[in-house]
């Protein structure tokens, strides 16, 4: 699958033909007011490529709901998208949230990195607007909704999240590391885990790691000497001569785009030799951007991450059209979770007694069971009483002739994984 460039100017002049608001079809004949959702996402800065995979899934969800007849149950109420950028600033998500709901906003939807999605709960929360996070995976973001409610320091949860958490990832990626290393006939004894030092990073790293204490599997993880790294990072030599340093098996890393430009490089450079690089969940790997600049250093790494069900015809046929509109780009784990979200967000208000009282929406999202998302999940979308879908589940992706491609679990799988990787 080709890719071609996709530029800030371009993207913007695309996403935004239709003015700041998109997503909702030129009203032919009188119609209910449409529904509006605040679509945020990182679609400048350093987390623009999946951002704008984000906003441009979203966009599609819309439209596809829009022309399926909108909302049957309000009359054909169609939805509309109010968008908004964090700049990749993880203090905007509060930002743009409030700027959005100020102008109409009834629900929010966002926004890929866990800090900004953090920033935008305190909004969800104090002006009543249900939020459903379509990507964002550290486990505190709705944890500490959940508790103050429990606690009657607020009265209703607001949050909800269909995407896997941190502690998901960390359970299913140990699951994955062991399934993967027998097939493969091999018992690592030196596992070295990397991460970056965000909300992410860290969150995604103590959940690999507990999961690793409880399963006990038969591979060794160097619990001792994690390394992590600021992020964005400026240089990783001095981490990657202490992971040198460490003789590993096995390399680990927990990544975001910037960082995995900066440290699969560096691992070539300083000559560091191991069976694989397999981490437990890195946003960005699969991305056309980083697949091109990092090239042969990013070919056979496995990475646990979500991933549509290509197998699907459904999701075949609309990676297709994604193709068409993104220039040649993949549909991938956010292009996906974004537009599942809005199919569920349409699924709630069908089902909503009403949408003029934000907690009849919440009452609806309370009882979802989705089962026609285009994502690989473990059974329907619905919400604990956290507000996870404890169903939103990884894949086991490897990157295979410059493509990435689905390997492990075998239901899931459309190639075999090669492990341990060849020697160059």
């Amino acid at each position: 699958m080709t890719s071609s460039p996709l530029t800030r100017r371009t993207f913007l002049k695309a996403t935004l033909a239709g003015g700041a608001i998109a997503g909702a079809p030129r009203p032919l004949r009188a119609q209910p007011k449409p529904f509006r959702i605040a679509a945020v996402h990182p679609v400048t800065g350093p987390l623009a490529e999946p951002g704008q995979a984000c906003r441009l899934g979203a966009q599609l969800a819309v439209e596809a709901v829009n022309a399926g007849g909108g909302i049957k149950s309000k009359g054909g109420m169609p939805l509309e998208l109010l968008l908004g950028d964090t700049q990749s600033k993880p203090e905007n998500g509060r930002i743009e949230a409030e700027r959005l709901v100020n102008q109409g906003a009834q629900m929010l939807l966002g926004s890929f990195d866990s800090g900004s999605t953090a920033a935008m709960v305190s909004v969800a929360q104090q002006k009543r607007v249900p939020f459903l996070i379509d990507i964002a995976a550290a486990d505190p973001i709705t944890a500490n909704v959940a508790r103050s409610v429990k606690e009657g320091q607020q009265k209703v949860q607001y949050v909800y999240r269909n995407f896997p958490t941190g502690s998901t990832f960390g359970r299913k990626a140990v699951q994955y590391f062991t399934e993967i290393f027998a097939e493969a006939k091999v018992t690592p004894k030196r596992v070295a885990l990397m991460h970056c030092n965000d909300l992410f990073g860290v969150n995604q790293s103590r959940g690999f790691l507990a999961a690793y204490k409880a399963a006990k599997p038969p591979w060794t993880l160097l619990e001792d000497d994690v390394i992590p790294w600021p992020e964005p990072p400026s240089d990783l030599s001095t981490e990657v001569a202490r992971l040198k340093a460490l003789k590993p098996d096995v390399i680990s890393p927990i990544t975001r785009p910037a960082s995995a430009l900066l440290l699969l490089p560096e691992i070539r450079k300083q000559r560091i030799e191991s069976l694989g690089i397999v981490g437990p969940g890195s946003p960005g790997l699969y991305e056309a951007g980083q697949i091109a600049a990092l090239k042969e250093d990013l070919e056979y790494v496995m990475a646990s991450n979500p991933w549509p069900n290509f197998r699907s015809p459904k999701t075949q046929r609309l990676a297709e059209d994604y193709q068409k509109r993104s220039g040649g780009r993949l549909f991938d784990t956010n292009s996906g979770y974004s537009y599942d979200a809005v199919f569920v967000i349409a699924d709630v208000l069908e089902r909503a007694a009403k949408l003029d009282d934000p907690d009849a929406i919440v009452e609806a999202i309370q009882k979802t069971s989705y089962t026609a998302g285009l994502m690989q999940y473990g059974g329907p979308v619905h919400f604990n009483e956290i507000g996870d879908n404890p169903n939103a589940i990884p894949t086991m992706i490897q990157i295979l002739k410059a493509k990435p491609v689905a390997v492990w679990p075998k239901d899931a799988a459309l190639q075999k994984f090669v492990f341990p990787r060849p020697k160059a």
